[in-house]
């Protein structure tokens, strides 16, 4: 029997671990990878500096900053196409001080081959030797997503504080197991003086919960992130540097770039020259120790971005390329002033 559970092609230690009754780290991981080609390009160095409706994932309480309503989609390809990661959210100014917004993220493995009930024992002796064989029109297949929901309102509070909250649904699934759970963050970007921002995102604030169909519970430990952003009017354009830290409560001592005791501590940089609000050109470090390039082309009520990273530690691993699309409708009725 131990054989045949082995005959799984892909994922089979997550579908066994999905029976155990335990509380597992690192649960939220696939809400940690980031979103937007311009918050990427910079290394996800993106508390403090995001304007947009990317926000409810960065930082809810910066959704107050947007002046118009906009949607934004992004898709991304990892590890040679084999995983699949979009994001799309709207935005909605509501008031003359507040947001709305809505987003969604996915990430995905599909078409993964079960041979489970595809082999045929010849000699019966329960291990999968040159004398077995599979049954190629028994084997099926299955996915293996993951999808968080977020609904968000933002608050301005004044000319340099905005706040702001999310609702998050998460729903993974695995063949025929699924799994649900819900969960809070909140956020804030304060502004002490012209051209700089400071922003805090704690996410997962009151511990979130994921309880599986088969008896499974994991929890995602709240993540705290602060950042900030100076903006600087050089050359014609806009040179903005930000840098970010994620502050983790795990116990993370070799996934992370630092810790002490439980605390662990992981840094993003990124540095931005916009010129003229047409074209950007970006850099940016994150907490994996990857390096990412992009560059963002601004048109009326259009703004495109790209943003490019490389696995140097394994090629085999491939390059993964980002691009997203962001629209925005050019009316706004309480004449706020912008954001950007």
């Amino acid at each position: 029997m131990w054989a045949r559970r082995q005959a799984v092609v892909f994922l089979v230690f997550l579908a066994s671990s999905v029976t155990a009754q335990t509380v597992a780290k690192y649960a939220g991981e696939f809400m940690a990878i980031g979103v937007g080609g311009r918050a990427l390009g910079m290394g996800g160095a993106h508390v403090a500096l995001v304007n947009d409706a990317t926000a409810g994932y960065w930082n809810p309480g910066a959704l107050a900053r947007i002046d118009y309503p906009e949607a934004i989609v992004m898709h991304e390809e990892r590890f040679g196409s084999l995983i699949n990661y979009d994001f799309a959210g709207v935005a909605i100014p509501y008031g003359p001080d507040a947001s709305l917004g809505l987003s969604v993220l996915r990430l995905g493995v599909d078409g993964i081959p079960d041979t489970r009930n595809a082999w045929v024992d010849n000699n019966g002796n329960g291990v999968f030797d040159n004398a077995d064989q599979l049954d190629y029109d028994k084997i099926t297949y299955f996915n293996s997503t993951d999808w968080a929901l977020y609904f968000t309102y933002a608050k301005r509070s004044s000319s340099g504080l905005v706040y702001g909250a999310n609702i998050k649904l998460i729903r993974r699934t695995l063949a025929d197991q699924s799994a649900t759970g819900i969960g809070f963050d909140v956020g804030a970007v304060y502004s002490p003086m012209a051209n700089l921002s400071l922003g805090l995102n704690a996410q997962d604030v009151t511990t979130t919960l994921v309880a599986w169909s088969t008896g499974r519970n994991e929890l995602v430990s709240p993540t705290l992130k602060l950042g900030a952003a100076y903006s600087i009017d050089i050359l014609g354009g806009r040179l903005t540097p930000a840098a970010d830290v994620d502050v983790r409560f795990e116990n993370r001592h070799f996934a992370s770039i630092a810790s002490v005791g439980p605390v662990s501590f992981d840094p993003h940089a990124g540095l931005e020259f916009d010129y003229k609000s047409t074209v950007a050109l970006r850099v940016g470090y994150n907490d994996v120790k990857q390096m990412s390039v992009g560059a963002g082309l601004h048109l009326r009520m259009l703004d495109v971005d790209y943003s490019f990273a490389r696995f140097a530690a394994d090629e085999l691993l491939g390059n993964t390329h980002r691009i997203s699309i962001r629209f925005m409708l050019q009316s706004d009725q309480y004449g706020r002033v912008s954001a950007q």
